[in-house]
């Protein structure tokens, strides 16, 4: 996930509160006027996971779009600013409304991996291998431990029709 904020920093984790559905595919589950949410309950395990991780994270709109090499279109750059979104990547906006359709619980935990606003934030080989070490281990384990404590707990995170 790319952060665009000049405050993000690759490592931090985000928990999304929503995502503007720039991807096209959600459309075929709701109208665009349908926003993209999480399960917020679901949220809830995975940020005590990560507070017991003495981790911290950041909440935020992520922008989900199906555009490959957005970093060199200056015009598509403008309106994310606008948008206020913390990031973007290629996924969320479609498991939350996807998850929404079908009725099942969705979340996400987005690691920012690059920060292609700055001018040397677009993401390389290189660049990746690092991220990979430093923070996949760490991002995977607070997810399957969040995973096993909601199965442990017996609650269920249902899903409401509004």
């Amino acid at each position: 996930m790319e952060g665009l904020k000049d405050s993000s920093e690759i490592g931090n984790f985000i928990l999304p509160i929503g995502a503007i559905r720039g991807d096209g595919t959600s459309n075929d589950y709701f109208p665009p006027e349908v926003p993209a949410l999480p399960s917020f309950k679901l949220h809830k395990f995975v940020s005590d996971i990560i507070i017991e991780k003495e981790s911290s994270y950041r909440t935020g709109v992520i922008f989900t779009t199906n555009r490959r090499v957005w970093e060199h279109d200056k015009q598509f750059k403008k309106r994310l600013k606008l948008t206020t979104a913390i990031g973007v990547d290629m996924e969320t906006a479609t498991v939350f409304t996807v998850g929404h359709y079908n009725e099942i619980a969705r979340g996400a935990l987005l690691l920012v991996s690059d920060v292609p606003v700055t001018p040397d934030g677009v993401k390389t080989e290189e660049s990746d291998k690092k991220v990979t070490k430093k923070w996949v281990d760490l991002h995977l384990e607070i997810g399957i431990k969040a995973m096993t404590e909601i199965g442990k707990s017996g609650e269920e995170i249902k899903h409401f029709r509004y």
